[in-house]
Parts: C-alpha cells; sequence; structure tokens
C-alpha cells in the first residue's frame, strides 16, 4: 500500500478497490488497516536501522513513536517529531524514510509537504501574513488528507511567531477550525541543540562510555530551553514549547569516522562500486574532525561525503 490517503497513484488505487469492496464491514476495513500499518512500519524500521549511521536515539525514537502512531486508526492527537543536530548527521534523511514509506515516495506525494523558511517564510516584517497563509494551507491540505505529513525545515532560520500559528493543530481536541487534524504528522528540523547533543556526545566519549549509552533523558531539557530561548529558533517563546505540545524531541548525535565511511560506502554502492574500499577509506581520512585536540567528530557529518567521492573515484 505504502499511503495513506486515497489518490490517483497505483498502490493508492489498489487500497482504495480493496477498502470498497470491504464496504459495510467496517472489521475487515481495520485490520485491512491495521495490516497495512505494520507493514509500512516494519519497512521503515528496517530501513531506519540499515541507512541511518551512528543515530541509536533517533532509530529506536521515529521507530516507537511512528509505530504506536500509526496502530491507533484514530489517535488521541497528531504526531510531532522535532529533530536536532548538526548538519549531515541524518535529519532528512529519516524525515524522507517516513515519507517514502509512508506515501512510496520521499517528497512527490501530494501528502507531504514541506516549508523551507528562506523560500516560504524569507521576511520576518511579514510574520503575520505568513501565518494568516500558512494556517490556510494546513486547513486545505487536512481537509483533503488527514494523515497528511508536514515538514518544517531548517528551523532556525524561521522568523519568530510564525510556528504559533500551527499551535492549535498540534493538541487533542477533536478538531480545529472545523477540520479534523489529530492524524497528521508534524517533523519539525533543526540545526538549534546541537551544541547541547555534541557536547554530551564528547564528555560521553571521554569518560569512556560508549555513545550507545547516552538516553533521550539526558538531551531533552536541554534542547527545549535551547530552542526556547534562542533568538534564532523558530521555536523561540514559542506556544508549542510552552504547552508541551512535541511527541518528542529527536537528537542526532555526531557522527565519527567509521559512520562516515559507512556513508560513504554506501554511496559507492549507489553508483556500483561497492569494491572500491580505497575510495571510502580515502573519503574517511579527507573530512575535517573536531575538536581539535582528539578529532572525534566529523565537522559536517556525512554531507560532504558524495563531493568527497567524486575528488577520489
Amino acid at each position: 500500500m505504502r499511503s495513506l490517503c486515497f489518490g490517483s497513484s497505483l498502490r493508492t488505487m489498489a487500497f482504495a478497490l480493496r477498502t470498497k469492496k470491504m464496504s459495510g464491514t467496517p472489521t475487515r476495513t481495520a485490520e485491512l488497516f491495521k495490516t497495512e500499518s505494520l507493514q509500512m512500519m516494519a519497512g521503515l524500521e528496517w530501513d531506519l536501522y540499515k541507512n541511518l549511521y551512528g543515530q541509536h536515539l533517533a532509530q529506536d525514537i521515529v521507530s516507537e513513536e511512528v509505530a504506536n502512531f500509526l496502530q491507533a486508526e484514530n489517535p488521541d492527537r497528531p504526531l510531532v517529531l522535532s529533530f536536532h543536530g548538526a548538519s549531515g548527521t541524518g535529519k532528512t534523511l529519516v524525515s524522507s524514510m517516513i515519507g517514502r514509506h509512508l506515501y512510496g515516495t520521499a517528497m512527490g506525494s501530494p501528502y507531504i509537504h514541506q516549508f523551507v523558511p528562506t523560500l516560504h517564510f524569507p521576511m520576518p516584517e511579514h510574520a503575520k501574513q505568513y501565518q494568516v497563509a500558512l494556517k490556510r494551507w494546513l486547513k486545505g491540505n487536512l481537509t483533503a488528507c488527514a494523515r497528511s505529513i508536514f515538514i518544517f525545515d531548517e528551523m532556525e532560520k524561521m522568523p519568530p511567531g510564525v510556528i504559533d500559528i500551527v499551535a492549535p493543530f498540534l493538541g487533542p481536541s477533536h478538531s480545529v477550525f472545523g477540520t479534523n487534524y489529530r492524524k497528521a504528522i508534524y517533523i519539525f528540523i533543526s540545526t538549534i541543540g546541537e551544541e547541547v547533543i555534541n557536547r554530551l556526545a564528547l564528555e560521553t566519549r571521554q569518560a569512556g562510555r560508549e555513545r550507545e549509552e547516552i538516553r533521550l533523558v539526558e538531551l531533552e531539557d536541554a534542547i527545549s530551553q535551547a530552542v526556547y530561548n534562542n533568538k534564532r529558533s523558530g521555536f523561540f517563546h514559542s506556544r508549542i514549547i510552552q504547552e508541551k505540545l512535541l511527541t518528542s524531541f529527536v537528537p542526532f548525535l555526531p557522527l565519527g569516522r567509521r559512520h562516515v565511511e559507512r556513508c560513504a560506502y554506501r554511496e559507492l554502492c549507489q553508483r556500483g562500486e561497492c569494491q572500491r574500499k580505497d575510495v571510502v577509506e580515502a573519503v574517511g581520512g579527507a573530512v575535517v574532525y573536531v575538536p581539535e585536540q582528539g578529532q572525534h567528530f566529523s565537522s559536517t557529518g556525512c554531507k560532504s561525503v558524495p563531493a568527497k567521492i567524486n575528488l577520489f573515484l
């Protein structure tokens, strides 16, 4: 199926036909929904653990929260995830995975809506106009598909105040502005909070602990304070943080050389060059690592890997 809203794609049409044949049999329709949801959850979980490197927190949190959300045919509230971490650590990759497993495509579905502040909300002085337009967009698309996905990228560049218009859509009420919105997924992506995440990762390494021992409870309060009090944050003094409308913060840890080399190997395999272990090692050695003393973490995550591969192939 890989689609939760009816539309014109072949996968969606197939699901619609199966559901139509079951009209008048709500139990069987519910069973179909459960079966299809389980398939999507299994696919997403496999993708996360196979293709996302060094991010045990993101793997566990996203798998669990999406699974819990999809198992509820009529959830109590929307799923609201906020991804935080340095550039190149996998935040956009995970949002694409969610879209792909729910709708069969990363960003090409009419039910996946991505907002980039520099493109959609470039001028802070127009914040009120942006709020009106965003509210209208949310209402219209939730009416068309209750299980729409809304992705707000680069939240560190979002003009303060704009995102608060989303707050009424994120609570547990049955409907707002006359629209049922509890089945939607909202994903916020930001580099704000990377300092506290990177600091804990470094302290963990220096203390001789494994990075996999880091738990969300060690980071969520610090991330919440960072995004709420930072004037560069789209969540600066936001109702969304004040009223605890996020389902979960999702920290993305800084990546080490072994993670960078895994990214390089995956990229090479996608190009049909899996055998080029020499390029994998060369890319791992060409990336800049920080801090200066220790050089534990890639300064750009895996973001520069494709360009580095081009240099060595």
